[in-house]
């Protein structure tokens, strides 16, 4: 679960970096990334 957060952040940064969002997709993937990282943290696993 904690490598589909990292990729998705990764993604996030790299499109901020390049202003390449494609109309807001990339701030969808960080809101999915967090979602993750919440999920993982709410059942135990931790970061």
């Amino acid at each position: 679960m904690m490598v589909i957060v990292v990729i998705l952040v990764i993604l996030w940064l790299l499109g901020v970096i390049t202003k390449y969002t494609l109309g807001g997709v990339l701030h969808i993937l960080l809101v999915i990334a967090i979602i993750f990282l919440l999920i993982g943290v709410i059942r135990g696993r931790g970061l």
